[in-house]
């Protein structure tokens, strides 16, 4: 029997899975080589890019990660009673380890089928997979702190269970603090409250991070007692301040014909800053409103197959966009500002149904963890 679902959290992650497609089809217009993907040092062709990018990836969907993270906190804490933490490790690594491994080959070993990699660079990264993920599968870095979620759940948990909503609201002020360094880092020192080179682990280090989504994941599901109305109205105004100065950020550093190194130009994009945690809980405020009693087929079966959608969006992404750019990101087939949401929602439909295919064949859940 399958378990009741929440279903504003399958509506949630469908969004959210789109919402990383629209990113990965954004950097295409300010990435400064081939790729299409954003590297070391960016570039924007003109006005028009500049703008459409800083709308489409930084103001609608730079909240994407963030609200996977809050939304993973908040159906796994606290843990159920009575599970230990071997079992509640078996069970979320179970999960997405094998799916995880299997992709890392494949992006290993097929760009080399077709051309796309040499085999000193499918070599190089084969060895690697023990220590990061593959060259040509960049999205696989938000794996690893994934896991570091897992990784403290049973540790948090206890604490979550017995704490009082102002001793939360406490740890959630520190870690608005800590939301802050990113920009102390940019603009004022590299090193901050005890930070040098021999020491990496600043004062806030242990009250920043994804940790903090976590817990306010937490407070939001058993302490916020604000009513719908509220929670709309609140969550509108926050997304909208967040994502509006997140959008702004790049529009500001982004000048068209120069290169600039992308960290830089995405000064304010960082998933732990104020502006990408007020529009997070803004845009979670406002799904937590959906209270439908049960969600269209589609969307039930769109949450199931995300991972896996997740996993493999930019096999079908990188040639999606060749093929709608037509060689110049400055005159692509059509104007920018369809070329974007384009590339995104073929994407999305391609992962949708490759995924639902590999769902019929028997095992499918050690490839796409549904």
């Amino acid at each position: 029997m399958e378990k009741e679902r929440i279903i504003f959290a399958d509506y949630l992650r469908v969004v959210a899975c789109f919402l990383v497609m629209l990113v990965h089809a954004s950097e295409n217009f300010y990435a400064a080589d081939s790729s299409g993907l954003a590297g070391n040092v960016s570039m924007l062709a003109n006005e028009a890019n500049r703008f459409w990018v800083a709308f489409y990836d930084g103001f609608c969907a730079r909240s994407c990660v963030p609200l996977f993270i809050i939304l993973s906190s908040f159906l796994l804490v606290p843990m159920k009673s009575g599970t230990t933490m071997t079992g509640f490790y078996r069970r979320r690594f179970m999960r997405i380890l094998p799916p995880v491994l299997i992709f890392m080959l494949l992006y290993t070993f097929l760009p080399l089928a077709w051309g796309a990699m040499t085999p000193e660079q499918s070599l190089h990264d084969l060895k690697m997979i023990p220590w990061n993920f593959p060259s040509m599968a960049g999205h696989l870095w938000f794996i690893y702190p994934l896991i570091s979620l897992y990784l403290i759940i049973p540790v948090v948990s206890p604490w979550l269970e017995r704490a009082s909503a102002k001793e939360e609201r406490v740890f959630l002020g520190i870690f608005l603090v800590s939301t802050f360094i990113p920009f102390i880092h940019r603009f004022i020192t590299p090193e901050l409250w005890g930070e040098c080179f021999w020491n990496g682990f600043s004062a806030l280090w242990y009250c920043s991070g994804y940790l903090g989504y976590l817990v306010l994941a937490h407070y939001l599901r058993v302490h916020l007692e604000w009513s719908d109305r509220k929670r709309m109205s609140v969550g509108i105004v926050s997304f909208l301040l967040g994502a509006a100065f997140t959008g702004w950020s790049f529009w500001l550093k982004g000048v068209p014909g120069q290169m600039i190194e992308t960290p830089m130009l995405e000064w304010a994009w960082e998933f732990c800053t104020p502006n990408v945690v007020l529009a997070t809980f803004g845009a979670f405020l406002m799904f937590s409103c959906i209270k439908r009693k049960k969600a269209p087929a589609i969307v039930t079966t769109l949450s199931k197959l995300s991972f896996g959608m997740y996993l493999m969006h930019l096999f079908f992404l990188a040639p999606i966009a060749r093929l709608v750019i037509g060689g110049s990101v400055a005159q692509p087939l059509i104007p920018v500002w369809a070329a974007i949401p384009l590339i995104a929602v073929s994407t999305f439909v391609c992962c949708a149904v490759t995924s639902k295919l590999v769902s019929l064949i028997p095992g499918s859940k050690w490839i796409i963890g549904a």
